[in-house]
């Protein structure tokens, strides 16, 4: 971090400068059909895929559970959760979200990506896009020229729930 520029006779300052902060660092995250634009503190670790622990008449954007550490993760497809169909390509791996939902018993969550998330700075005046929203997502945005959706991570976490799956 830099230090903000100091006058003579003033005392040196370890606080950001207002330039600074108004720049967040996101994490552009791609899927089979879209990508996704997340604040950097929401992914916790990026994994390989391998295919997950799967059940019987489970919804189809719930792809099964994954060992992450010493914990089961639910596994889910974020396109075949807004609409879309599920699809696991080469490349493929999973991200492990903190969650957002204060459920105690609910630290995080995993989401099939398509690729490595490249991370990104974007400014406090995101540039929003006419693109047309899908179900559990906020927004979109542009970024480098490129469409980008915004997800609902907390809608996302509350379907888990709703279906009983955490």
């Amino acid at each position: 971090m830099s230090q903000v520029p100091v006058q003579q006779g003033s005392q040196p300052s370890n606080q950001p400068s207002v330039q600074q902060s108004s720049h967040l660092t996101g994490l552009l995250v791609p899927l089979a059909d879209r990508t996704l634009l997340l604040p950097n503190v929401a992914v916790a670790e990026l994994i390989p895929y391998r295919a997950p622990q799967t059940s019987e008449g489970m919804p189809s954007w719930f792809l099964g559970q994954v060992a992450w550490r010493d914990l089961r993760l639910p596994l889910l497809s974020f396109e075949a959760a807004s609409d879309g169909e599920a699809k696991v390509a080469s490349g493929a791996r999973v991200a492990v979200l903190n969650a957002l939902g204060a459920r105690e018993h609910v630290k995080f969550i995993a989401l099939l990506v398509q690729g490595i998330p490249h991370s990104v700075k974007v400014d406090a005046n995101l540039a929003p896009a006419s693109a047309p929203l899908a179900p559990l997502e906020l927004g979109a945005a542009l970024v480098n020229e490129q469409i980008v959706k915004i997800p609902d991570l907390v809608a996302l976490e509350q379907k888990l729930a709703d279906a009983g799956l955490i």
